[in-house]
């Protein structure tokens, strides 16, 4: 039994207009202690602000109940809608997935108002069901193509509770190459690149960046060369279908010609009609 929770049921019920027994007050503590005593004192200062009759168990109990991370209808339906872009990653509930399953053949069916009651009823059926028997809220991800928006989504979740790191690290996309650590090396930033290598091992550390940047240097020219040369081939081989284009094209006039003056010339008389 703890005396926090005694001393706010006993003042909350004072404040609502009720005064309890002692058998009564033992009761709602005992029937509030399966919940975190955090929980309960949170909703029975909610109930101080918001009630407007009488303290009830059930009153705490709902209350109760709604710090469990559960998102209401009107969220979960929103992001159960946000599934249908194949691009995001959804962070959602077990409770949002089923219920979505049975608002979906309306949504297949492009009825939308009804799809969002069946979902709402559902959701809301699903929920009260799991916080009777004191199941745990299971976050999940959906993860969706984009790696930058599932990134975003994800790191959300954490910071929202709703996933650990732990969780989240598989999921992420893989990191791609330090862009500051590839500007440093390119730029000859040593000190940046040395800042986290112990001052006794600065001096190998150079030595080894100095090889690294002489040998992609060598690479850079080697890459640059061969470039060139392919260039130089390309044009060699394309002057040399030109030359042969105009070669055939040469000899192709000179046989018209050779042909027509071969027509241009008179008869031999031997062939003229007498």
């Amino acid at each position: 039994m703890s005396a926090n929770i005694l001393k706010a049921i006993a003042v909350t019920a004072e404040l609502t207009g009720i005064e309890l027994s002692t058998v009564a007050l033992k009761a709602m503590d005992a029937d509030l202690s399966a919940y975190p005593e955090a929980d309960v004192l949170h909703a029975l200062d909610r109930c101080r602000k918001e009630l407007k009759g009488r303290l009830t168990l059930s009153a705490v109990l709902e209350r109760v109940a709604e710090l469990d991370g559960r998102l209401g209808a009107e969220e979960a339906w929103a992001t159960a809608l946000s599934a249908d872009d194949e691009a995001a990653t959804v962070v959602w509930t077990d409770e949002i997935v089923q219920a979505l399953a049975v608002a979906k053949p309306l949504l297949d069916a492009r009825d939308k108002v009804a799809a969002r009651m069946a979902f709402c009823q559902a959701y809301e059926r699903l929920v009260r069901q799991a916080r009777e028997v004191k199941v745990p809220c299971h976050w999940c991800a959906s993860l969706g193509h984009d790696p930058g928006r599932r990134a975003e989504a994800l790191a959300a979740a954490v910071e929202a509770g709703r996933l650990t790191h732990a969780a989240v690290q598989p999921l992420l996309p893989a990191p791609a190459e330090s862009d500051a650590v590839v500007a440093a090396l390119i730029g000859g930033d040593d000190a940046k690149l040395l800042a986290h290598v112990p001052k006794d091992g600065r001096e190998t550390a150079l030595q080894n960046l100095q090889w690294l940047r002489a040998h992609l240097a060598e690479r850079e020219t080697r890459a640059a060369a061969r470039e060139a040369q392919r260039a130089t081939d390309e044009r060699g081989q394309q002057a040399a279908v030109e030359a042969r284009k105009a070669s055939m094209f040469r000899a192709v006039q000179e046989r018209m010609n050779d042909t027509a003056s071969t027509d241009d010339r008179p008869l031999p008389k031997t062939l003229l009609v007498p």
